[in-house]
């Protein structure tokens, strides 16, 4: 399965974004989809993650109350709105799929499958 990344930007403190990341081919519904983000000189985050059938979900402590995940079904797309964006979000932020996530899901080595990442810089 391929996984494209797409929505970033160079956004301003307080705006809003929303993060869009297809697949090639629809998930199980068992398969988990999960959005990390990379910031400089930084390791891997998790940010948000959701269960393609269930629609369970799960977020970063960071972002709780201000990002949301959210899947299409007929589309394929899992969507990441992002709102109130500061400058600590600001980092690559790259969408992956994983096909026997359980309660590891904010482990990067969960995951098979990612998208090439999309730049979302948030300026003061």
């Amino acid at each position: 399965v391929q996984l494209q990344a797409s929505g970033g930007g160079l956004v301003q403190a307080g705006d809003s974004l929303r993060l869009s990341c297809s697949a090639s081919a629809r998930p199980f519904s068992s398969a988990y989809m999960g959005w990390f983000r990379q910031g400089p000189g930084k390791g891997r985050e998790f940010v948000a993650g959701i269960r393609w059938g269930a629609g369970t979900r799960h977020y970063g402590d960071s972002v709780k109350g201000r990002f949301t995940i959210s899947r299409d079904k007929s589309e394929n797309t899992v969507y990441l709105q992002m709102n109130s964006l500061q400058p600590d979000d600001t980092a690559v932020y790259y969408c992956a799929k994983g096909t026997h996530v359980s309660n590891d899901y904010s482990w990067p080595g969960a995951y098979r499958d990612w998208g090439q990442g999309t730049q979302v810089t948030v300026s003061s």
